[in-house]
Parts: C-alpha cells; structure tokens; sequence
C-alpha cells in the first residue's frame, strides 16, 4: 500500500514488536495499581500484597535455571492456566513468579508445584538467598573465563537449603558473570562470582587479515594495548597485523569481539575471582559497589569445588556474626575489611588493592588501617 504523507497514521500498523505489557497482567493488579497499603512474606516463597480497596494480590517465588527447555516452558505454562488465569513472570535474577487473586487458591498452587518433584522450589523471599543471576557462558557467549549455568548449579547445590528458608540476618543477592563485561549484576551483589581471564589474546597473524577489520579490532580496545604491527609470514612477506601491549590489557576481550583472530580463552590462564558487598537498596547505607576479595579459583569443572567452597564460607561466616537485617557489605563495613578476611580465612594480597590509575575515588587514602593477627 502507499505511503500518503498528508496522512501519516493511515493504514499504519502499530502492532509492530510485543503487545504492551498491561494486556498480560494479572486483572487484580491492574485494577489496583498506585493503591497498594502494604505486603507481607506469609512462608518463604510466598508474598502476599493487601490493597486499600481490600483486594489482595498472593504471589508464589519459584526458582528456576536461566536457560530453560521448550518442555518445562510449556510445564510453566500449563501451571499458570491451571492456576493464574494464564497469568506468569520472571523476575530480573530469574524467578518465576505465579500470581493469584485470592488465599483460597494458594494452597492449590503449592501443592501442585510440590508434587512436580524438586523441579520447583519455592523460596528466594526474605532473609533468604536468591536465585542466581547470571550470564551466558560457555554454552552461549563468545568471551567468558567460565561457564556460567554449571558454576550456578554447583553453588546453588550448597546453598539451597537458604534459598527455600528464611534463615539468614538479611537477604543474600548472588549473581554470576563469565567475564569482567559483567551482563551479570556482579557489581552490586553480596556475593558474586566473576570470570576472569589472566593473559592477554594471542595475535593469529597468518589468519588476522582475513578475517578481521584491522581498525575496528585496534579500537575496540578501551586502554589502547592494540597497536598496528607488521610481521613476517612463513613465506618472509610483509604481513599487516597488531601487538598487544600486555602490561596495559585488562582482558577485556573486546578486542575478540570484534577480531576472531585475537582469542583470548586460555585453559589454565582462566578461572574465577569472588567479590563481595555489592547492593543496591538505600536503607541503612547507600548502594555500594562491591570489592574484590578472592583474585583467582580454578576451573575445575564439572563442580567448581573451590569456588562453591568459598562462596558456601563467606555466607556462613556473614550468617553467623551479622547483626539481623545486615547486608553482607554492611557487616564488612561495621567489623572493618581487615576483620572480614581474618574471620572468612581469605589470605589478603596486593590483588585486592585497587590500583587501576583511574580509580581516584575508591582508592582508601586513609591513614587508618587496623591491623590484625591475619595480615602479615
């Protein structure tokens, strides 16, 4: 059909992408937006929301993995018909949520969702540890040091009875991310685990001018390690390619991203660092970004034992001397973050110290260091 300028809207169709998200809510909250009094956590994994006209809004945590098969989709799916008028959600660190409009139909729910063996367990409200948000790994994304579902299914094994009971000071958000590109909120979690790679990409020089666009790999490097560079080929011409200046990379990838001839994956060079104290909710103290305190864990596939093993003793050593209500930052804070490593029995080392040249701001210039038995 044509196009008439003096009419713009006619014959236009504006059904273009995915319907607004107020055609798949829940009738009760639509009906009761901007007029809820107040929520409660009735059980763990269960969220009950009272609104000023009486309506109540009960909603049923469910965690699940990120990457899921057609077939459980569709078990979801059958779920919410049964149950929630066709009505589901995923939260942002991958819970899926069940929605019903009155306490009748909650027992219903649960049962059903019990009897489907451990497929869904209910929890991750509360002083309770979340489910894990995390990124694409090995099976998806082109630049991880790690894989991301494996290292969450082997952590989340040691920490699922805290993820379906209420038994922590505060809430524990742990989240996951392959590389320091960090898809993941590995910035602002408690707990995050992070991949990281430790040597800088190998330069296929043979290969580079065919498959690369020599400028785009040169700038795609945000510290500028990526120089122009003439080698020699097997054959003694004259072959344009690049150097990478080591002592600037901060194994990034980038570079890969945009050259496939620069990988970068090493097997022994990569493995996976722990950070800690990262939040976003302002109550008690601001959002913090979290600190690095563990450098580098193996990849020791298929279960990650040192890394479950560290992530499993910093939630417990919290658990065990935090005040109720105190976010894992918040009670680093309070003790010091000398204290934190001697009581999680983490050696502290010139890695933790942030020395990037452009981190003015988060450097602690203080004169006051308080000592302990654990820094040598």
């Amino acid at each position: 059909m044509a196009y008439d300028p003096q009419n713009p809207m006619k014959d236009r169709i504006t059904d273009i992408g995915p319907p607004h998200y107020e055609t798949m809510m829940p009738k009760v909250i639509n009906e009761n937006r901007g007029k809820w009094l107040y929520h409660e956590i009735t059980a763990p994994g269960v969220l009950k929301h009272v609104s000023e006209t009486g309506a109540e809004c009960h909603t049923v945590r469910v965690g699940s993995a990120r990457l899921l098969s057609v077939e459980f989709l569709r078990e979801v799916c059958d779920i919410a018909d049964k149950h929630c008028d066709g009505h589901v959600r995923w939260t942002t660190r991958n819970n899926i949520e069940f929605i019903v409009d009155a306490e009748s139909k909650v027992k219903a729910l649960l049962d059903d969702l019990k009897g489907r063996g451990n497929r869904f367990p209910i929890g991750g409200t509360g002083a309770s540890v979340s489910n894990v948000v995390h990124t694409q790994g090995w099976i998806h994304c082109h630049t991880p040091a790690t894989d991301a579902s494996g290292v969450v299914k082997a952590v989340m094994d040691a920490l699922f009875d805290h993820f379906t009971s209420m038994d922590l000071p505060a809430k524990c958000k742990v989240a996951l991310a392959c590389c320091l590109n960090m898809c993941g909120a590995v910035h602002c979690s408690d707990i995050a685990i992070l991949g990281v790679h430790r040597k800088p990409p190998m330069v296929d020089h043979e290969a580079i001018t065919g498959v690369c666009e020599l400028p785009l790999a040169i700038s795609a490097c945000p510290l500028g390690a990526v120089k122009p560079h003439t080698v020699k080929n097997a054959a003694g011409e004259d072959v344009k390619s690049v150097k990478v200046n080591a002592e600037r990379c901060m194994f990034c990838g980038n570079c890969y991203t945009m050259c496939p001839a620069m990988p970068l994956a090493d097997p022994e060079g990569d493995g996976i660092a722990i950070l800690v104290g990262g939040k976003v909710s302002n109550s008690r103290k601001g959002p913090a970004f979290s600190k690095l305190v563990i450098p580098f864990l193996p990849n020791n596939t298929p279960r990650w034992p040192e890394v479950v093993d560290a992530v499993k003793n910093i939630l417990e050593v919290w658990a065990k001397n935090a005040n109720k209500y105190e976010r894992v930052g918040e009670w680093a804070e309070r003790i010091g973050w000398e204290k934190f490593f001697e009581l999680c029995n983490i050696p502290f080392t010139d890695k933790s110290i942030d020395d990037y040249r452009l981190a003015y701001d988060t450097w602690r210039t203080t004169t006051q260091f308080k000592f302990t038995s654990h820094i040598k």
